[in-house]
């Protein structure tokens, strides 16, 4: 939680609203306070996830020259119709696009398979879990760095034992962990902390065998995947892609 007297001055901050001397004094506190500086650091990579194109959905080319090429006659070329024909073409073309967006998106679904989402749907999990602790989400459901006490609080919720592991001499110290939900799973979810960025490794049950470890991104985040004991493993944050692969050899290196 971040100190009572900077909560108002944090946005501020963010979003340069301060005076030279305000500014100053607070990035004085900064340097001495790690939770105010993990907040900033949850906030500035909320907001460029959120000002992310992979938000926004553009129709593909052609779409709208297939869209008239389909419209029926008898609409297009009706003379006595009392509604103009530049207002039945845009109706007709509005309902076509919503139509032709969501056949899209479940053709798309059908021919991917059910994980093609996953790392699109694992960033969305770990942006939500770096909204103020004001918000519904939130980023612990036990906060802890010792993993005797992380470890046992998920049986019971999850139908499999996640390896938690603590890395705090190599610099990657554990900070507790979670259930989270995406769709038609629920996960373990643990967090870590590498210089103020947050690590969230999602786990649960693979089938399969083990396979190395697979890099992508989304959003700005790094996202790294493998599978080992039969399970998935997903780690995610806006660390450096090269700190975020010595993480994941120290979880494949550790075992269970």
């Amino acid at each position: 939680m971040i100190c009572p007297e900077t909560r108002d001055r944090l946005p501020a901050y963010l979003d340069d609203e301060l005076d030279a001397a305000r500014r100053a004094a607070f990035e004085e506190h900064l340097h001495g306070c790690s939770e105010c500086g993990r907040e900033l650091a949850s906030l500035r990579a909320l907001r460029g996830g959120l000002r992310d194109d992979s938000f926004r959905y553009t129709a593909p080319a052609g779409l709208k020259e297939r869209i008239r090429s389909g419209l029926r006659p008898a609409v297009v070329r009706t003379p006595r119709s009392p509604i103009p024909f530049w207002l039945t073409t845009a109706a007709a073309l509005l309902v076509g696009v919503a139509l032709g967006a969501s056949g899209m998106y479940l053709a798309a679904d059908k021919s991917a398979g059910p994980d093609a989402d996953l790392p699109r749907e694992l960033t969305a999990a770990h942006v939500r879990s770096l909204l103020p602790e004001d918000l519904p989400e939130h980023l612990y459901d036990v906060k802890s760095t010792d993993r005797h006490t992380v470890k046992p609080w998920f049986q019971g919720r999850v139908d499999f034992t996640p390896p938690v592991k603590d890395f705090k001499d190599q610099g990657y110290p554990l900070e507790g962990g979670r259930l989270d939900y995406p769709p038609d799973r629920a996960v373990a979810a643990l967090v870590y902390t590498r210089n103020k960025h947050i690590i969230n490794l999602f786990i649960w049950p693979a089938a399969g065998a083990d396979n190395g470890v697979q890099a992508t991104t989304r959003r700005g985040f790094n996202l790294l995947h493998w599978t080992q004991d039969g399970l998935n493993f997903w780690a995610v944050s806006d660390l450096n892609a090269e700190e975020l692969a010595e993480f994941a050899r120290l979880q494949r290196e550790s075992g269970r």
